[in-house]
């Protein structure tokens, strides 16, 4: 073997021995982060606020019938304008009152046994009704009956909400603040850690009270139909991430 050959021998083992230090370098640094995972702790919590409904939405309306659509919607027309005038009468603004259903359906007569033929159109319903935010919960009894007494025979849906729930929704955030803290305090030290810096901060609920059904049971103030406006939830829930050490 000459010294030509030994040379390029040798320097094809300085290459193959360059490249595999190159492979093996990346690799140990991956490890080696793999390794300094981050401290953290995370939790989510809870936070409720009980307050007290302060308006209440009110459906109302009136059905009518007639042999003809035409005679059905002229009933219709007349018993809800009378409708309309006495809420407006009560105190409820026009901007308050908004139509919410409409419907004109042919009616058939009962079914008999052995029909062979399609069953004639016996006359037609005329629905029609409005919902109505009343602000001024001490007169809803008071509507309720001049709803009726003004010709109205379909009442439903009525609930109670609140009509600015923004600071009971802070408030309920600010518990669910606290709420997580506890939480994360609690885990750091059973784990023999103390708890950090907050690292991030994600809300995944906030929930605006829903409408609670109303339920006839307490004398209504001004003596009309019993009314019970009980209390709504305001609840709010996030994520918190904490570092711990």
């Amino acid at each position: 073997m000459n010294l030509r050959t030994i040379a390029i021998g040798a320097a094809l083992v300085i290459v193959a021995a360059l490249a595999a230090a190159m492979l093996i370098g990346p690799r140990q640094g991956i490890s080696s982060s793999d390794d300094a995972l981050p401290r953290i702790v995370s939790v989510s919590g809870l936070g409720e606020v009980k307050a007290r409904p302060d308006m209440a939405a009110v459906t109302s309306g009136v059905t009518s019938e007639a042999p003809t659509a035409q005679a059905a919607l002229a009933r219709n027309n007349a018993a809800m304008t009378a409708v309309i005038a006495a809420l407006k009468n009560a105190g409820v603004s026009q901007d308050d009152i908004q139509t919410s259903n409409f419907s004109v359906s042919p009616q058939y007569p009962p079914y008999q046994p052995g029909q062979s033929t399609s069953p004639r159109i016996s006359g037609y319903q005329v629905s029609n009704q409005v919902t109505a935010r009343v602000k001024n919960l001490a007169k809803l009894g008071a509507i309720l009956d001049a709803l009726v007494q003004a010709g109205s025979n379909q009442i439903s849906g009525i609930s109670f909400d609140i009509d600015q729930p923004k600071p009971f929704l802070d408030d309920a955030r600010k518990k669910a603040v606290a709420d997580a803290r506890a939480k994360a305090e609690l885990y750091a030290t059973a784990a023999g850690a103390s708890l950090g810096r907050v690292i991030q901060i994600s809300e995944s609920a906030a929930v605006v009270p829903q409408p609670v059904r109303m339920r006839m049971a307490e004398a209504s103030a001004d003596g009309g139909v019993p009314i019970a406006v009980g209390q709504n939830t305001v609840s709010a829930s996030i994520n918190i991430t904490y570092e711990i050490q």
